[in-house]
């Protein structure tokens, strides 16, 4: 039986997470599509990574003392990475939030201690956008400092440092290809130079939802949207100091219902409940493997990551109301009448 080391604090059980196989995806692609569970990390999400590294680095370099406080604009999985890690050092923690993202993202940050605060969904040109309030909070705030995850090139490096370096051990060096979305860039841009720094042949993917700018960036050299995405967290409109120098071979844009497709067979016939970025980029690496099998690499290897749980999607992705209302197609399981007295019983 293989037991895992003892850890000598909490902070060490954020990183080293699960690599599954996905037989569903795999079938569908011809090749071996992996997942990295980040759903594992103590907060639930891959944001964990970022947070740790950024919080360190700002003690680092003397910008955070003790009692301090860390301030961040998130769509909520950053805020709660940040708020685990700023209780076990010891800082307080606000958060900025656009008021459309889930309500078990508010909850949480409310039940972890961190001071919450609400804005109006907008541009990023726009003063009121959760990042420039979250920087003028910080700015304002004696002892204060600002994750700034977006520009904020230590997110990236918590990319490049560990999880391009777990997924390499994790595979044993035999990995074709690796895709996931963007939200601040740090994920796809650390892993894909963490990656290519030991093989230059891995093909780095990315996997864009509709709605975001990227896509037609990578591919046509113009910043320009299409489309519209309800997910949460990913999706970009300008270049970030994290996606500056990211290396990136192709892409892929990605629609919520195939996102939902996956979402919902993951679920039932493999027993993960995961959010719909990790939907859209099991989407992603799907297509990866068909064009790297296309191509005639046997058996290809693809890794993506599994962002986060779907338990923190309760009111939205999982509630048939919500998705009806979005013009989303309901889950089945969802959509079915209960038998009489199934639903009091319960």
């Amino acid at each position: 039986m293989n037991i895992t080391r003892p850890f000598g604090d909490t902070l060490a059980l954020i990183g080293n997470t699960p690599l599954v196989r996905l037989a569903g995806p795999s079938a569908e692609a011809g090749c071996d599509i992996w997942g990295k569970c980040e759903f594992a990390n103590p907060g639930s999400s891959v944001k964990d990574r970022a947070a740790l590294w950024m919080i360190r680095d700002a003690e680092s370099r003397g910008e955070l003392k003790p009692g301090g406080t860390v301030i961040e604009g998130t769509a909520g999985n950053t805020g709660i990475g940040i708020a685990l890690v700023a209780n076990a050092l010891g800082y307080r923690t606000i958060i900025v939030m656009p008021d459309n993202q889930s309500k078990e993202k508010m909850d949480t940050l409310r039940a972890l201690g961190a001071q919450l605060v609400l804005v109006p969904p907008t541009k990023y040109s726009d003063p009121g956008h959760f990042q420039h309030v979250s920087r003028r909070m910080a700015e304002e705030m004696p002892g204060a400092v600002w994750a700034g995850q977006f520009d904020n090139v230590a997110n990236r490096k918590a990319h490049i440092e560990g999880t391009s370096q777990e997924i390499w051990e994790q595979t044993g060096g035999r990995i074709d290809g690796f895709t996931c979305a963007a939200g601040t860039g740090g994920t796809i841009a650390g892993v894909g130079m963490g990656l290519k720094e030991k093989s230059p042949d891995i093909r780095i993917a990315l996997t864009d939802p509709h709605g975001a700018a990227l896509y037609n960036y990578f591919a046509h050299g113009e910043l320009r949207a299409e489309g519209s995405s309800v997910a949460e967290g990913i999706g970009q409109g300008r270049i970030t100091a994290n996606l500056e120098g990211a290396p990136i071979d192709t892409q892929y844009r990605i629609s919520d219902e195939e996102g939902l497709v996956w979402v919902a067979r993951l679920l039932r016939e493999e027993g993960l409940c995961l959010g719909l970025s990790s939907g859209i980029n099991v989407a992603g690496a799907v297509a990866l493997g068909r064009e790297l099998v296309a191509e005639g690499r046997e058996r290809p290897q693809v890794v993506t990551i599994l962002c986060d749980t779907g338990f923190r999607y309760l009111s939205t992705l999982y509630n048939p109301e919500w998705l009806a209302a979005k013009g989303l197609p309901v889950f089945d399981w969802l959509a079915r009448t209960p038998a009489p007295g199934v639903e009091a019983a319960a």
